[in-house]
């Protein structure tokens, strides 16, 4: 994240789906990439086709791209254009820019995905974007009020939410001996605060905004907060679907208990269609499918994420 341009691994074990034959290289290519968590592979994509569009639209169309929206942190601006809350994100200032965002996006923001859910992840991940651009407007007649573009802040919330559930996780870095991630990111964060001001072009308060609205979000998460219905919410105005329990009265939940109304659940009968494919994949191999159960199979496989 900086003002004008603005290894932890959680791979799958063996199994059948991994094992799947592919008809062509794009064809695989596909494949992984739908194998990626939903909202990580929808957060990725929205940044790499804007940042094609930066690149290939011309230095004019870059510039208007940025002018209107960046994130201004003046008064009046971010209140007139609230919108710039949320595209400033979306841009970037170079390809190693954009390439190390979405690399820790990937690298650690998976393993946050898959315990939380998709729709509690979006929260989470644009809640510490937007919190890191508030207090960098709140700070910006002590620090300066340059624009800002980049995915940082939102990264930097997803990494603390990383640490709060995996405290003790190991971090490789190049030549550096495994770090727990509790000490990784602690230190990723100290940087930003001793560097505040400095005027290197990096948005720090963004980060240090972002890493706050992370550790806020994921604490409310903690404590039992469905932070998912602030999705279903906006899946219900725009008529997507009708988020449980709007308008009608809620039970009580235990606290001690995590959400799991955010978890993407297998059906029951999908579950016995699924378990058996696999039987006669044991039996007589893949190739004994048939063309719509090979289907199935890439269908029942997608949601098993």
């Amino acid at each position: 994240m900086d003002r004008r341009r603005g290894s932890f691994n959680f791979g799958g074990g063996g199994n059948m789906r991994n094992q799947m034959p592919f008809d062509s290289f794009w064809g695989g290519i596909k494949y992984g990439f739908m194998q990626m968590p939903v909202a990580i592979r929808t957060i990725i994509l929205a940044n790499v086709i804007v940042f094609i569009l930066q690149i290939f639209g011309g230095q004019t169309f870059n510039t208007w791209l940025v002018n209107n929206l960046g994130f201004d942190p003046a008064f009046p601006t971010f209140f007139t254009q609230p919108w710039r809350l949320i595209t400033y994100m979306f841009l970037h200032g170079g390809f190693l820019h954009i390439l190390f965002n979405m690399l820790w996006l990937w690298w650690m923001g998976r393993a946050v995905e898959e315990s939380v859910g998709p729709r509690t992840f979006t929260v989470i991940y644009f809640g510490a974007g937007i919190l890191g651009a508030l207090l960098d407007a709140a700070l910006a007649l002590a620090f300066g009020n340059a624009l800002v573009i980049g995915a940082s802040g939102a990264v930097t919330g997803m990494l603390v939410a990383f640490a709060m559930l995996y405290p003790r996780a190991p971090i490789m870095l190049f030549l550096f001996p495994p770090i727990e991630a509790r000490y990784f990111v602690a230190g990723w964060i100290a940087i930003d605060i001793l560097f505040v001001g400095a005027g290197d072009g990096i948005a720090r308060l963004v980060h240090i905004g972002g890493a706050l609205g992370g550790y806020l979000l994921m604490k409310a998460h903690q404590n039992g907060t469905d932070l998912s219905m602030i999705i279903r919410y906006f899946e219900y105005l725009f008529g997507k679907v009708k988020p449980k329990g709007f308008g009608k009265g809620r039970k009580s939940r235990n606290k001690n208990m995590y959400i799991v109304q955010d978890a993407e659940i297998v059906e029951e009968v999908d579950q016995t269609e699924l378990d058996a494919i696999l039987e006669k994949i044991s039996k007589k191999g893949y190739d004994a499918l048939s063309k719509e159960e090979k289907k199935k199979l890439f269908e029942l496989s997608k949601k098993d994420q």
